[in-house]
């Protein structure tokens, strides 16, 4: 299996996200979502009573990140994680965009999605990738286009990638 086809089977295997936020100070918040992804782009829906909700109406980037759970995990140190770097904004719950995006979250959560679809404190958010790195290990990081594709090993470019080559 290809590095991208094994990114895909990782993201179409889970369901929710860790979300990374920042508001108008500068302050951050992590939170987690489920999620469900759709042309490239990731798709929450969030409550406007949370705080990354806010969040994400004050500033058009965020950052999500699928990790692979500490129990199947080899090495703790080593997850298995794909991160997005991603331009958000809200979807208008008059496009047909919302309502497709609303019908996978039905068909993905099933019933315990239904009674969450009315409610009004409630707002989906597209996040769309910029920037997206799959991660399989030490020394096993890629970085890979929207679609999670052309797969590129990505070489360290942190403070001691230069001492430790």
């Amino acid at each position: 299996m290809t590095v991208d086809q094994r990114a895909k089977e990782f993201v179409a295997a889970q369901k929710s996200l860790v979300l990374a936020t920042v508001n108008k100070q500068g302050n951050p918040t992590v939170s987690h979502a489920p999620f469900v992804r759709d042309n490239g782009n990731l798709y929450v829906y969030t409550s406007k009573l949370s705080r990354h909700t806010n969040d994400m109406f004050e500033c058009s980037k965020t950052s999500a990140m699928i990790i692979e759970d500490e129990v199947v995990a080899t090495n703790v140190f080593a997850r298995r994680r794909i991160t997005f770097s991603c331009v958000v904004g809200p979807v208008s719950p008059k496009s047909a965009e919302w309502r497709e995006v609303m019908d996978s979250f039905s068909k993905t959560f099933g019933e315990a999605f239904e009674p969450m679809r009315s409610l009004g404190d409630f707002t989906l958010f597209c996040l769309n990738p910029f920037e997206v790195v799959y991660v399989e290990g030490f020394g096993r990081a890629f970085q890979l286009d929207r679609g999670l594709g052309s797969p590129v090993h990505v070489r360290g470019t942190g403070p001691g990638a230069k001492e430790h080559k």
